[in-house]
């Protein structure tokens, strides 16, 4: 194994094991059997593979919590709870098919999830563009070979859009001073940060990703400095 290799998953192992929680509380570290398509992968695409399996999850907990706080949105996609709400998108029988996002994606449907004429599913809107985002990042797929070349680039513009979809969510409000979204709360007793904590994982999984790739692949990425506040989605 080559020293980079090496040093590359030591980056992702020790990330991982930073984050003092997961979506499975009873096995922070998961792991699945050899496969024979393992052969045909070098280690930047096992490392690829395990930090979106682990982005996945970190939103479907994501889509969770949001629709626990604002459960006025889940029922308007017709499910008949949350859990089938949300495995609409997460589920084994996703089917991709989402008539009430107005064939938005990516960036375009984390919008969607902030206009004020917007009628449909806000958390749904705002999860699966965030999903959609980080695929299209990774070139569509989930499952990488010796054959598949990830751009850093796309992956260091994934890391800045999620920065700017956290603003948003905790920012953007109708014309009532309403957030179109209740997520952090700072109220109270007690301080409910939660989300702060997902979306700071889910940032640092593709800010890693970017530099390994970079690393192995001897490409430059092009950092951009912006204000969250008035900033816009990069392309992808």
């Amino acid at each position: 194994m080559k020293g980079s290799s090496v040093l590359c998953l030591m980056m992702v192992a020790m990330l991982l094991a930073g984050c003092n929680s997961t979506p499975d509380r009873n096995s922070p570290i998961k792991t699945r059997q050899f496969q024979m398509g393992d052969i045909a992968k070098s280690d930047v695409d096992m490392v690829a593979e395990i930090q979106l399996r682990y982005s996945m999850e970190y939103l479907k907990e994501l889509m969770e919590k949001l629709y626990r706080r604002n459960p006025h949105e889940w029922p308007k996609g017709g499910a008949e709870s949350i859990a089938l709400a949300v495995d609409r998108v997460f589920g084994k029988n996703r089917n991709g098919l989402f008539p009430e996002l107005l064939g938005k994606r990516g960036s375009d449907s984390i919008t969607l999830a902030f206009d004020p004429v917007y009628n449909g599913d806000r958390v749904l809107a705002f999860v699966e563009g965030l999903r959609g985002m980080i695929l299209q990042a990774h070139n569509g797929k989930q499952e990488f070979y010796l054959t598949d070349e990830l751009d850093p680039q796309k992956l260091y513009n994934a890391a800045r859009n999620i920065e700017i979809a956290t603003w948003k969510l905790s920012h953007d409000r109708d014309s009532y001073g309403r957030l179109f979204l209740i997520s952090n709360a700072t109220k109270g007793p007690v301080s409910n940060l939660s989300y702060e904590r997902l979306f700071g994982k889910l940032i640092a999984l593709q800010d890693s990703m970017a530099r390994i790739v970079a690393q192995s692949s001897n490409r430059r990425i092009k950092t951009i400095i912006q204000s969250v506040a008035s900033a816009v989605f990069m392309p992808i």
